[in-house]
């Protein structure tokens, strides 16, 4: 893709704007394949010699995994991980529910931040594209007064997006056990570690529907509340608080 160098480009300035800044919190956000749960393993064995099922084709729950890495503040590291796990689909409204869940949870750890800088890739459902997703993070704007600038990997580099490391984490981490009920596979994601620190663990519990969408006159007005950037208008914009 001819565009790949200045995307990555855009991101490095993304992120010396934010270094330079003690009032903006950049984040690393995104999702991760579905767990299933069930008394399954690779093998039929797990790692305490418990017989399991070496086929899942029935699990008994799926949880969506949404990671929220807070990286930096301004010029100071945090590398505090927070994943959400929700039982339903992942979709816009679950990852910006996620985001307002973390938010109300952490944000008196973070007094004086009046701007997140978001990296993420560009998904289907977190895609600068997708209407639902922009109108949800429109509100969160407005609600919590606070700037969103959204700063998207070029295609087929999520793996430099921060938070895809910490999946790697969780999955040594838990490989080899028993993930048999909710409980189980909430308990063993906080005793995981980043950077020396477990992460913050949730449940989202909400029902969502796949497919929500905004006809195009009901997006106007949200279209009008996005700063594009001047080049690279799919892959970098800001939303300013009402």
């Amino acid at each position: 893709m001819k565009e790949t160098d200045a995307i990555f480009e855009n991101v490095r300035e993304a992120r010396e704007r934010a270094a330079s800044d003690s009032t903006c919190l950049r984040l690393s956000l995104d999702t991760k394949a579905k767990v299933k749960i069930g008394p399954f393993s690779r093998g039929g064995r797990s790692r305490h010699r418990v017989r399991a099922c070496d086929h899942d084709m029935h699990p008994e729950a799926l949880l969506v995994p949404l990671g929220i890495l807070e990286l930096t503040r301004g010029g100071e590291s945090i590398q505090q991980l927070n994943i959400l796990f929700g039982q339903s689909r992942e979709t816009s409204d679950f990852i910006v529910d996620g985001l307002e869940q973390w938010w109300t949870r952490r944000s008196t750890a973070h007094p004086g931040v009046r701007k997140l800088q978001i990296s993420l890739d560009n998904g289907p459902e977190i895609s600068s594209a997708r209407t639902q997703f922009l109108k949800r993070l429109v509100a969160f704007s407005d609600r919590h007064h606070l700037q969103i600038e959204l700063v998207y990997y070029p295609p087929y580099h999520s793996k430099y997006n921060p938070v895809e490391r910490c999946w790697g984490i969780l999955e040594e981490h838990w490989n080899g056990a028993l993930l048999e009920s909710i409980p189980t596979a909430l308990n063993w994601a906080k005793t995981m570690t980043w950077h020396r620190v477990q992460p913050l663990v949730d449940l989202v519990t909400h029902t969502y529907d796949k497919g929500v969408r905004l006809t195009r006159s009901a997006f106007r007005p949200i279209a009008n509340r996005l700063k594009r950037h001047s080049t690279l208008p799919k892959w970098s914009l800001t939303i300013h608080p009402a």
